[in-house]
């Protein structure tokens, strides 16, 4: 009974967090994410792969993230300006930093 209770348990999660990336994935194509960035690759943006690497994925900079999108501004990655982003609502933005850092 304990195995079945793990697995379920398992199961749940891979697919709350399955459910959960699909729509930050969803998100950043529609707010035109992917003009900029890649997954993998640096475009006039760093790649996500490459965010995820320099920020810990941890509350402080998740927030600090969210601020930078919503915001924008330059310096972090180079000279090149990210522009705002201030109608990305905060769950949504908040959703798609932490599929980033989980990269």
């Amino acid at each position: 009974m304990k195995k079945f209770v793990s697995s379920l348990i398992t199961f749940l999660v891979f697919i709350t967090h399955n459910g959960l990336a699909n729509d930050a994935k969803i998100l950043i194509k529609k707010n035109g994410c992917l003009a900029c960035h890649s997954v993998k690759l640096k475009v006039l943006g760093p790649s996500f792969i490459d965010i995820a690497k320099k920020y810990e994925n941890n509350i402080s900079n998740q927030q600090i993230l969210a601020q930078k999108i919503k915001k924008g501004g330059s310096g972090n990655w180079g000279n090149i300006p990210m522009m705002s982003h201030p109608n990305i609502t905060n769950d949504e933005l908040n959703l798609m930093v932490r599929w980033i850092l989980d990269l």
